[in-house]
């Protein structure tokens, strides 16, 4: 039996189903994952825009999925444990986090500081692992947080690294909002900084993102050459060592060549798909 003929042309109809719903759930878990303190439904409200039965629907699903947690005293809504699980899973399972592993141990061994892995995510740095240090004093920062390319080591490092063409298309109409008084908001500065550290290969945050937190960045290349990711090394400024070189980029030039040099090593995909 034939199918009858559509009445509309494809181009009228979505790509994909649902699309624009799931949307929505994303935008509410984006949200409550980047929330400093647990937002409740009114707060979903004002931040998205939605109607309140949208996002009463929105948390209910999602509560019973257990994707989010809600605080029965303050209404307060947290990441609950099967998102938790999942990202574990994905962390666990990510080709990148496993190869870096005994890198980052021994640069974090070695220096005695917090350590980071981030990957680029559109015109942020997504960290992907962490490292603490064993010092009483510790970073806020957390695994699957963002942070900006143009305050950190990170997103330093990675820019550097890339060809100039396609570095100064990363900073064409970049955002560079001040979040301390030594952020780089000039964009000739910023210019100036990526330079000087593509000609020495490793970067720095000087208290640009947070008061107090000194950090040394330098990229991560694939087997192509090009870079996919940074490690940075963390120390706050009051227990900064002053042999810069040894105590800090060196052990940290030696962890991104050693995860290099086992990204280089891995089989690369076959484009016609045969074995």
């Amino acid at each position: 039996m034939n199918a009858a003929p559509h009445s509309s042309s494809e181009a009228d109809t979505p790509a994909v189903a649902g699309t624009q719903a799931f949307g929505k759930f994303m935008r509410v878990l984006q949200l409550v994952a980047d929330a400093e303190q647990p937002p409740n439904v009114a707060a979903l409200m004002r931040a998205t825009g939605f109607p309140r039965p949208t996002v009463h629907r929105i948390v209910a699903a999602l509560v019973a999925e257990r994707m989010l947690l809600e605080d029965p005293a303050t209404h307060g809504l947290a990441l609950g444990p099967r998102l938790i699980q999942l990202a574990g899973r994905a962390w666990g399972r990510s080709d990148l986090r496993l190869g870096a592993a005994d890198a980052l141990r021994r640069l974090r061994d070695a220096t005695g500081e917090t350590v980071h892995l981030a990957v680029p995510s559109g015109r942020a740095m997504v960290f992907i692992d962490k490292l603490e240090s064993p010092a009483a004093v510790r970073m806020s920062s957390r695994i699957g947080s963002s942070v900006p390319l143009h305050v950190t080591a990170v997103g330093k490092a990675w820019l550097a690294a890339l060809p100039p063409a396609e570095r100064a298309a990363q900073l064409d109409g970049l955002p560079l909002p001040r979040h301390t008084d030594h952020t780089l908001t000039d964009p000739a500065a910023l210019r100036a900084e990526l330079d000087l550290t593509a000609a020495r290969g490793w970067s720095t945050d000087r208290e640009e993102h947070e008061t107090g937190v000194y950090c040394f960045g330098a990229p991560v290349l694939g087997a192509d050459g090009r870079p996919v990711a940074a490690i940075s090394v963390t120390t706050l400024v009051f227990r900064q060592r002053a042999d810069v070189a040894q105590a800090y980029v060196a052990p940290l030039l030696a962890a991104c060549a050693a995860v290099s040099e086992r990204l280089a090593q891995q089989p690369r995909p076959d484009p016609c798909g045969t074995a």
